[in-house]
């Protein structure tokens, strides 16, 4: 009797304990940190070259490169202006999916974002 007790107990405590756990401590996105998503262009690469953010993320393009770069969806959706060193270009992206991007003058630069939505915690 004692025993199912406490595996009762435990089998209700334990996932409220995880959930407060996250919602008090969500993961980190990959690709983000304290300045927020960022993706590097510098020496003709995208840094990182997929990222994946939740719904609603704002992306910043910084220009690390000593010339213009032109950041384009694919299919699109956003286009920034030529980009000199150090400026920045920022898209946020308000639905999921998968966001492929390139520069437009140097086409073989090509980059990714993953757009999710993020998991619901039932409590």
């Amino acid at each position: 009797m004692k025993n199912k007790l406490l595996v009762a107990i435990a089998s209700v405590a334990l996932p409220l304990a995880l959930a407060a756990l996250f919602i008090m401590h969500p993961p980190r996105v990959k690709g983000e940190d304290a300045k927020g998503t960022e993706i590097r262009v510098d020496n003709f690469t995208f840094a990182p070259g997929t990222l994946a953010v939740p719904v609603n993320s704002t992306v910043t393009w910084v220009n690390k490169d000593d010339i213009p770069h032109v950041i384009a969806a694919s299919d699109g959706v956003f286009k920034s202006k030529a980009l000199d060193t150090d400026q920045k270009y920022s898209y946020t992206f308000t639905k999921a999916g998968t966001y492929e991007y390139y520069c437009s003058i140097h086409p073989k630069m090509i980059g990714k974002v993953v757009v999710q939505e993020l998991c619901k915690v039932a409590l």
